[in-house]
């Protein structure tokens, strides 16, 4: 049992390394681990944009829920995007590395609309939750017209 922790936890710290280490990573694992977070995104953007379409019922706590994540996974993608990471199963453009402050700052603009959806949807408000819905899709939008093949 105690080299099972031991185990764990040596496993665990050499995960916990700084944003730089990530940098070392291959390609491949670059790449997964940003669909991953973009998947995990969709999953929860999908129903609430059901719900804004009115294509669902609306439910402020499932909404809320979802904004929360969103807000919590936008954090997260920037640093899935080191240099050397555009492999032939990415859809990353090869524009985000020549334009990295562009890209970067349109990143920047998504977890800033996240977090203000987020922080709308936990007050409650079913019209003005809609309102920062549209706006964090719109940087989602800008995002993917310059940098994401289609």
């Amino acid at each position: 049992m105690r080299t099972f922790v031991l185990l764990v936890i040596t496993v665990l710290g050499a995960s916990l390394g700084s944003t730089a280490s990530a940098v070392a990573v291959k390609p491949e694992t670059a790449v997964n681990y940003r669909q991953g977070i973009y998947h995990a995104i969709l999953w929860n953007f999908a129903p609430m944009a059901q719900m804004v379409q009115g294509r669902q019922p609306w439910n402020q706590a499932t909404f809320a829920q979802g904004a929360a994540r969103i807000a919590f996974y936008s954090q997260q993608l920037l640093e899935g995007f080191p240099p050397g990471s555009l492999t032939a199963r990415s859809e990353a453009k090869p524009a985000i590395w020549q334009h990295w402050t562009e890209f970067s700052t349109k990143m920047r603009n998504f977890e800033n609309a996240s977090a203000t959806l987020a922080m709308v949807a936990k007050g409650g408000d079913e019209a003005a939750s809609k309102v920062a819905f549209g706006k964090t899709a719109q940087t989602c939008k800008s995002c993917h017209d310059a940098f994401r093949k289609e």
